[in-house]
């Protein structure tokens, strides 16, 4: 048997042989095994019931290439053809020339280009028979496969007839019908990709989503979403670059690479980079940059030829650009690379890519305010040291000359010399100094329990005896108002978790502000409960109440309620800015409810003692 000079191979549907190749199929593109098997079994119908040695049918790749998906009939054929891509074009110049039949097409072999089979990939060698209607090797008959808009979208292609001879009418409407079908099992089988393709590449955004978002550094959001890049597109790498927090000169931003490598840019790439990614997020779109592509908008032509440059240096073929923003702002660009030989980058892929600029967008956007309120948070933690250690050194600075006013004013009063008027003044000023100690001791107090430094050395504090203890030493005041203090303790110690001092002085603070703040006759409630795993403290009164707007400053150093009831009662703003810290460095929780001029609840949570009881 003779070879043709168009690469032609041996059938073995018309002689057979010890030499030909074994059953080998190259996988098609397609993971949609349904799909494929459909497009095989209409090529099987072709050969087993319409009088055809081979059948291929094609599908159009978003690359302007047919793709042949399935073969059936010739192992020979199905090796030389599965997965083989040829342009479009290639084809639709020869169906200029074919003779219409119906859904088919048939160009002989006097009209077809002689390098047709070139094209093809695989001729049949055969001679053909002597009559005037012989099949002869080189002629085409294929069904071009076309969508409802009239797009070319695949194509049956039939060759080496049984009986040797061209299609009768008969069997021509008998190949039309399988044409059909293979038209709608493309159709599908395209839009089942498309589908499949949209789902991996959402699955790749929601991996970046719930990786990127959680964090809250730049490194890590980089360090989390490159496995899920990198995956979903299929790349060989990417990186990522952030530009300056502002337009006023500041230094360039960061580069994040995928492997954490450093991607050197030069000053040029640089500009390149950001004055197309600003555009990009402008225009939202995505652009792809690589040898045989135009460049787009967003990039000149000159720009675009020193990119390659770059590209060819690093080993890459082709890139996919991306901007990263967040609203109006382009915060930087992500660029995912594509070595030589890959596929080529898909609508489905640049769509997924752009939703992803703007989850990574946001990110970026979280991580700088995090970062914002990160470093706000360390300044206001120095301020608020330097205001401890300031509060510390005033009291400490006060207290000694005090205590010596106040030595001083004992020894005067104790002299018989002094008249009525000079008495009624040293009064005066004992109860202005005994307030001013009060003051420099709420300070000092309120320094130790605001050192993170100073922690609490906690130990087993019965809550209910220092509650007891504390209404003792102020019945004296709520007896002068006539007030109903009702007390509710437990009949066995309720064990907290602290420092007695401490403690001691949250239920004093307390349970005087309640009865300070109840007017005459009024009613105050204190109970002390085990929940669970905590101590339950609760004061409640009937007293003046406290604004919603108050609530919020409640607990602030120096802070005085606006109602002009409390401004009146003697105060510092302290005993609750003490209450709170103390409650805080506790491991405990306040919680005030309170109605402007009908009284206030507070309710102190704290750690309950394992007493091993």
């Amino acid at each position: 048997m003779r070879r043709a000079t168009t690469h032609r191979h041996e059938d073995p549907l018309t002689r057979e042989t010890p030499q030909d190749p074994p059953v080998t199929s190259a996988p098609a593109s397609w993971s949609d095994a349904p799909s494929r098997d459909a497009l095989q079994l209409i090529a099987e119908g072709v050969t087993q019931l319409a009088g055809f040695g081979v059948a291929a049918i094609s599908a159009v790749r978003e690359d302007g290439k047919m793709e042949v998906m399935a073969v059936a009939g010739s192992d020979a054929a199905r090796v030389q053809l599965q997965g083989r891509r040829t342009p479009v074009d290639r084809l639709t110049g020869e169906l200029e020339k074919a003779d219409d039949w119906g859904l088919l097409r048939f160009v002989p072999h006097e009209r077809l280009d002689p390098s047709a089979g070139e094209d093809w990939g695989w001729v049949p060698d055969i001679d053909p028979i002597d009559t005037a209607d012989a099949w002869h090797p080189l002629d085409m008959l294929v069904a071009p496969l076309y969508d409802d808009d009239g797009a070319l979208r695949g194509s049956l292609a039939i060759d080496l007839p049984v009986d040797g001879r061209r299609p009768g009418r008969g069997q021509r409407a008998v190949l039309n019908q399988y044409a059909e079908q293979a038209r709608r099992a493309v159709l599908v089988a395209l839009e089942r990709e498309r589908l499949a393709e949209q789902v991996r590449m959402a699955d790749a955004a929601r991996r970046i989503v719930r990786t990127a978002t959680a964090q809250l550094s730049l490194d890590r959001i980089v360090a989390d979403s490159r496995e899920a890049v990198v995956e979903g597109f299929r790349a060989a790498g990417m990186w990522l670059q952030t530009f300056d927090r502002d337009d006023h000169g500041g230094a360039r931003g960061e580069i994040y690479s995928s492997d954490g490598s450093h991607v050197h840019l030069t000053p040029e790439l640089i500009t390149i980079a950001e004055g197309a990614a600003r555009l990009a997020w402008e225009r939202q779109q995505v652009s792809v940059v690589a040898p045989d592509r135009e460049f787009g908008p967003t990039i000149t032509p000159e720009q675009g030829e020193v990119v390659l440059a770059f590209l060819r240096e690093i080993g890459v073929e082709s890139l996919l650009f991306t901007p990263l923003g967040a609203g109006p702002e382009c915060l930087g660009n992500l660029v995912l690379t594509r070595a030589a030989g890959a596929p080529e980058w898909t609508e489905a892929e640049a769509t997924a890519a752009l939703d992803i600029g703007h989850d990574l967008g946001r990110a970026i956007l979280n991580a700088r305010i995090f970062e914002r309120e990160h470093e706000l948070v360390e300044e206001l933690q120095e301020l608020d040291a330097y205001k401890g250690q300031l509060i510390a050194t005033v009291a400490h600075e006060l207290k000694n000359p005090l205590t010596s006013v106040m030595g001083h004013l004992e020894m005067l009063e104790s002299s018989p010399d002094l008249s009525g008027t000079t008495r009624t003044s040293l009064n005066a000023m004992d109860r202005g100094a005994r307030r001013m100690v009060r003051v420099i001791d709420d300070l000092l107090l309120l320094s130790k329990v605001g050192d993170p430094d100073d922690t609490v050395i906690a130990a087993p504090v019965d809550l209910a005896r220092i509650v007891d203890d504390v209404v003792d030493l102020t019945m004296v005041a709520a007896k002068q108002k006539q007030l109903d203090v009702t007390v509710t303790l437990p009949d066995e110690p309720a064990y907290a978790l602290g420092d007695h001092d401490e403690l001691d002085r949250v239920a004093a603070n307390l349970v005087s502000n309640a009865v300070k703040y109840t007017r005459a006759e009024g009613a105050v409630r204190i109970g002390v409960e085990r929940v669970g795993n905590d101590v339950l403290l609760t004061v409640a009164d009937e007293g003046i109440g406290i604004s919603q707007d108050d609530l919020l400053r409640l607990g602030t150093e120096f802070f005085r309620s606006s109602n002009p009831e409390a401004v009146a009662q003697p105060g510092t703003g302290l005993g609750l800015a003490i209450v709170r810290r103390i409650v805080d460095r506790h491991g405990g929780q306040i919680e005030i409810e309170s109605e402007l001029g009908r009284g206030s609840t507070f309710r102190v949570w704290l750690p309950a003692a394992d007493t091993g009881s």
